[in-house]
């Protein structure tokens, strides 16, 4: 594949995996709207690797902190914040890990993969999101995270599973209306996306590597590497802009996206 077509896809998948804007959406699209050929499942494993090794770099502190209190959870002991912190990205994740192996075993999640689906998920996530940002208090701190309220973040999580919907459009949506502020409620949906992420990419990476194609070794080192960088660059906007402004302007985008998507797919 050529080295200029990874770095587009790795640099959609970078900037769009941490936005509230959908990277499976754009990642579907690109193919189907340029007439490139589809980057397949060992380049969408590898711009995942990419934007996971980001976003563990940028969040370095909290990633350190959970994987401390890992062995005193593996004991049974949940009396450090490591521990805790820990606990509750396990509660996040235990609902998209469940939701997607049925939606795999099932064959549903090849036939969620529509320009239709992305467009109205695109819209309707699109618009619930600004709802919650427009309602949701502004007074829960991250540190107040509890497992009632990683549960509900991690159910809310798995519509991230419908193509359009993005993982961090709704985490985010869902802690906007339980009350977090912009700025916190961007940092959970980010921790939350490490485990998941992480799953998503031993699953698909199993199949790719069971599928015994040697020649992707070179491909995948480039795309990882440029989906690398475009995380950093995606978190940085996602983080600056939380302090600073609404969520409105990615909702904008994507009423237009989604409007557009929805008049290309009913006009084909």
């Amino acid at each position: 594949m050529a080295a200029w077509y990874l770095l587009v896809v790795a640099a959609l998948q970078g900037l769009t995996e941490f936005l509230p804007v959908s990277s499976s959406g754009h990642l579907i699209l690109l193919p189907r709207l340029t007439g490139l050929p589809d980057q397949g499942p060992a380049i969408d494993v590898a711009v995942h690797v990419g934007t996971l090794t980001a976003v563990i770099v940028y969040f370095w502190a909290d990633v350190r902190l959970a994987l401390s209190g890992v062995p005193r959870l593996l004991r049974g002991k949940v009396d450090t914040q490591g521990a805790w912190l820990a606990l509750l990205l396990i509660v996040a994740t235990v609902p998209v890990v469940i939701v997607g192996a049925v939606l795999a075993l099932t064959g549903w999640i090849d036939a969620l993969r529509s320009i239709l689906v992305v467009g109205w998920a695109t819209l309707i996530f699109g618009i619930v999101l600004w709802w919650a940002d427009r309602t949701g208090a502004q007074d829960r701190p991250a540190r107040r995270w509890s497992i009632r309220h990683a549960a509900i973040m991690g159910m809310w999580q798995a519509l991230a599973l419908i193509p359009g919907t993005s993982r961090s459009g709704i985490t985010i949506t869902a802690a906007r209306l339980l009350g977090y502020a912009r700025p916190d409620a961007a940092r959970l949906a980010m921790l939350m996306s490490i485990p998941t992420i992480a799953a998503s990419g031993v699953l698909t990476g199993a199949g790719v590597a069971l599928s015994g194609d040697a020649g992707v070794l070179r491909d995948w080192g480039l795309a990882v590497g440029f989906a690398f960088f475009a995380g950093l660059a995606g978190l940085w906007i996602l983080m600056r802009f939380a302090r600073t402004i609404s969520f409105t302007p990615y909702v904008i985008y994507r009423l237009g996206l989604g409007a557009a998507l929805l008049w290309i797919g009913y006009s084909a």
